[in-house]
C-alpha cells in the first residue's frame, strides 16, 4: 500500500497545544520553559520528520545538557555535528546568545542612585542644558532610589511643553516604581518655576500618593543651574 509522505517539517506552530513553548510561557512565565523549549522558541522549526522539540534536545544532548559548553560551540561545529542545524538556525541561537551576554553585563552595571537634588542634575544636565525647547522627563526609582528607568514624557517649545499626568503615573504603575523624580528644563536660564510647573507638580504629587509612589523632587534644569522643589521645602 503506497503512503503519503510525511511533510511535517518540525515547527512549533505545527505541536500539540500541550507542547508549545510559546504558548506555555504565555500562560506561565518565560521561566517555566525548560531549556529545551527555549531553544526551540529560537530555532523556530525541526526538520522532515523531526519536531523543533526534538531538534532542541538533541542540540543539547550534544553539549551534555550544558549551556556553557553550547555558548563555547562555534558556528561551525553546530553546523557541521546537529543535523537540521544549518547556518541561519545556527545564527538565530548565537544572536540570543550575545544578546543574554549583554543584557548581563548591563544588569551588572550599578544604576545610579538618587541621593540629592545635585546627583538628579549631574545625571540630567548634559541632556537637558544645551536644549532649545523644553523636555520633561520622569525617572522611576527603585526602594534603594536607584533609577530604573528614565522616560522623556514630552517636549514642546520654548516656553512650555504639554505634560500628561496620566502618560506619568502609567509608566510608574508600569514599572511598579518605588518612587519617581521629575525633571525638566528651562532653556530661556529661569532657575523659578512658573505657575504651571507649580500646579503640575502637585497634581502629580497628589495624585501619587494616592498610589503610595515618592514623589522625591521635581528638579529643572537651566544653562545657569537648577531649581530644587524638594531642596525649596515644596514637596
Amino acid at each position: 500500500m503506497n503512503t503519503a509522505p510525511d511533510t511535517f517539517n518540525g515547527r512549533i506552530c505545527d505541536l500539540d497545544d500541550a507542547d508549545k513553548p510559546r504558548e506555555k510561557a504565555l500562560a506561565h512565565g518565560i521561566g517555566s520553559l525548560s531549556n529545551a523549549e527555549l531553544l526551540a522558541i529560537i530555532l523556530g522549526s525541526g526538520q522532515q520528520g523531526k519536531s523543533v522539540i526534538n531538534l532542541a534536545q538533541e542540540l543539547l544532548a550534544r553539549c551534555d545538557q550544558r549551556l556553557s559548553q553550547l555558548a563555547r560551540m562555534t558556528i561551525s561545529e553546530l553546523i557541521r555535528d546537529v543535523k537540521g542545524i544549518g547556518p541561519a538556525k545556527a545564527i538565530s541561537l548565537y544572536a540570543a546568545i550575545e544578546l543574554g551576554s549583554r543584557c548581563q553585563s548591563a544588569l551588572s552595571e550599578t544604576e545610579p542612585q538618587i541621593t540629592s537634588s545635585d546627583t538628579i542634575y549631574q545625571l540630567m544636565r548634559s541632556q537637558l542644558e544645551r536644549l532649545g525647547h523644553e523636555e520633561f522627563w520622569l525617572l522611576v526609582l527603585s526602594q534603594a532610589n536607584r533609577v530604573r528607568r528614565k522616560y522623556r514624557i514630552s517636549q514642546g517649545g520654548m516656553a512650555a511643553t504639554v505634560v500628561d499626568p496620566k502618560i506619568i503615573f502609567k509608566k510608574a504603575i508600569d514599572m511598579q516604581a518605588n518612587a519617581i523624580v521629575m525633571v525638566h528644563n528651562h532653556p530661556s536660564g529661569q532657575c523659578h518655576p512658573s505657575p504651571e510647573d507649580d500646579r503640575l507638580t502637585r497634581k502629580i504629587t497628589d495624585g501619587a500618593s494616592l498610589l503610595d509612589i515618592r514623589v522625591l523632587d521635581h528638579v529643572i534644569v537651566t544653562p545657569n543651574g537648577y531649581y530644587s522643589y524638594h531642596d525649596q521645602g515644596r514637596l
